[in-house]
């Protein structure tokens, strides 16, 4: 089965400061159809202006993760991690059993463009953790790299959940292939260009969730940049 996410029909939120669009329900978002997806609870496409954040707040039990599309991100927390997020890097905080952090734009004068993802966790009760990879373009160029998995093989970092988190840059007309095993799932998050899966066209800010076993085939029709996230079915 496919489910398609257009771009125009997520959840969002302008507060001047940040404009956000949401592909499952969030804060005053909510949409029955689009709760989660698997264990993929959040997909947040954030626009912050220069020199604004989210001053420091509180998380408990989830896995919050950060890919900074343009701009850089600068974030701080209560377990002692301060840090600057840029394209290419994948930052993975624990929640657990509570954290507290902040997340600026890094910058006075230009905008940050980042997706916040949230995973849920498999287990309860983690302890606080922090982690963050910078992965090349080489390494991720018109093939799909290996960013983030529950045993952080491969240099990915690790997530607390059974999946696997892959990033690629592929340019146009270049293709991709995945194999969906049996009992899993997968989502594919479009952050910019345009891809076809299988002949379904994908535009920036698209989502598309897979649940049936097999190969497919995803070509670039224009140089694309985009996430895909396998998962327990």
């Amino acid at each position: 089965m496919q489910m398609l996410r257009p771009s125009d029909e997520r959840g969002h939120a302008n507060f001047g400061w940040l404009d956000s669009r949401h592909s499952f329900s969030f804060g005053n978002y909510h949409d029955p159809k689009h709760i989660q997806f698997g264990a993929l609870r959040v997909i947040n496409e954030d626009h912050v202006a220069a020199g604004a954040g989210f001053d420091t707040h509180g998380h408990q039990e989830m896995e919050i993760i950060s890919y900074v599309l343009e701009g850089a991100m600068e974030h701080k927390d209560s377990i002692g991690t301060g840090s600057v997020i840029r394209p290419g890097d994948l930052q993975r905080m624990s929640a657990g059993t509570g954290i507290r952090h902040s997340e600026y734009n890094h910058s006075q004068t230009d905008p940050v463009h980042f997706f916040q993802i949230w995973i849920v966790p498999e287990v309860m009760g983690l302890a606080p953790g922090y982690e963050q990879r910078a992965f090349s373009e080489a390494e991720r160029s018109d093939q799909l790299r290996l960013m983030g998995s529950r045993d952080g093989r491969e240099g990915s970092l690790t997530i607390h959940q059974d999946v696997d988190l892959f990033g690629s840059l592929l340019s146009t007309q270049a293709s991709t292939s995945f194999e969906i095993r049996p009992g899993r799932k997968i989502w594919i998050q479009l952050a910019r260009g345009r891809l076809s899966i299988d002949g379904t066209p994908i535009r920036p800010g698209d989502g598309l969730g897979l649940t049936d076993s097999g190969h497919i085939t995803i070509t670039a029709q224009e140089d694309a940049e985009f996430l895909l996230f396998d998962l327990a079915a």
